[in-house]
């Protein structure tokens, strides 16, 4: 999958899940809107990521709520480049997406991210483009987290038919 922005060009390896909502376009149009740099988040658990919706926001209700695909099982880690769900509880993630731009454990099962414990599913890793990631990550924010202004996504796209079984 690539996602072209005003910034720059992103690749993406990403699973089935998210090819859906690529091939259904609910990505183009849409943006990041959200960065959280660890250097300057009061969490007790600090990230580094940034956070992307569909044109319809980051809890799009014209997608259905997605099962947690908890890294204790799928054997795979928030590393710098990896693309995840954001969600509130287990099992909400519908459209909302961020790219982790250095290492962040605690996003993990059994992380202090989420006060669940439950962590967060990875579901693809940056091929392409992880500076122009870092770079949307330092942008200007209102003081709350939110870019200002949001980095438009012009076009999402799959750059190669999915295989019958994807996988990251």
């Amino acid at each position: 999958m690539a996602l072209d922005q005003e910034a720059g060009h992103l690749g993406v390896v990403v699973e089935q899940i998210a090819l859906d909502g690529v091939q259904q376009g609910d990505y183009a149009q849409g943006g990041f809107f959200r960065t959280v740099v660890a250097a300057t988040n009061a969490n007790p658990n600090p990230i580094d990521v940034i956070q992307a919706a569909t044109p319809r926001g980051s809890d799009d209700a014209l997608r259905p709520p997605i099962p947690l695909e908890r890294t204790s099982i799928t054997g795979l880690r928030h590393v710098a480049g990896a693309v995840s769900m954001a969600r509130d509880g287990p099992d909400t993630a519908t459209s909302s997406f961020f790219i982790v731009t250095q290492d962040a454990a605690s996003l993990d099962f059994g992380g202090g991210r989420n006060p669940d414990g439950q962590g967060f599913a990875v579901f693809g890793h940056v091929v392409v483009g992880l500076d122009v990631a870092r770079a949307i990550q330092m942008r200007p924010t209102d003081g709350q987290e939110q870019l200002t202004p949001p980095v438009l996504i012009s076009a999402a796209v799959m750059l190669t038919p999915p295989p019958a079984v994807c996988g990251a």
